[in-house]
């Protein structure tokens, strides 16, 4: 299995939500092969909403920039919307103080991005902002 083969998890009904969660995420885990050496499942938000088809991105460790590496200027690195901070938000093109904000509220709110695309959910980030953030950041 690669790392773009989908998992399709068979449909199911559970009672305890809890439990749901947790049994589903560890279905996909092992219809993935199980866990990897490396791997840093702690990207992974438990409590945020599934929907069907979703697909679930797992970083290995290191792989989200920390606010030492995620910059977006001048070192040509990529900002990780899922970790980086105000400062390294308000680097990015069209992004100021107060949309770099939104974006840690959107994220603090709804968990991490699963895409970039997810950017166009943040109030005032539309089309054109989006277009110019994008080849800057990763996830």
């Amino acid at each position: 299995m690669t790392a773009d083969t989908p998992i399709t998890l068979a449909p199911c009904r559970y009672d305890d939500h809890a439990s749901a969660i947790l049994d589903i995420f560890n279905d996909a885990i092992a219809k993935a092969g199980g866990v990897r050496a490396g791997v840093n499942l702690s990207s992974i938000n438990l409590a945020r909403v599934l929907v069907d088809g979703e697909q679930i991105l797992v970083s290995t460790r290191g792989a989200q920039a920390g606010p030492s590496s995620a910059s977006g200027s001048g070192g040509g690195g990529l900002v990780n919307l899922n970790s980086a901070g105000l400062s390294e938000l308000d680097t990015l093109p069209g992004v100021g103080p107060v949309t770099a904000q939104k974006i840690v509220d959107w994220r603090t709110a709804h968990g991490a991005f699963t895409s970039v695309e997810d950017l166009l959910e943040v109030p005032g980030i539309g089309d054109k902002t989006l277009a110019d953030i994008a080849p800057h950041v990763t996830l």
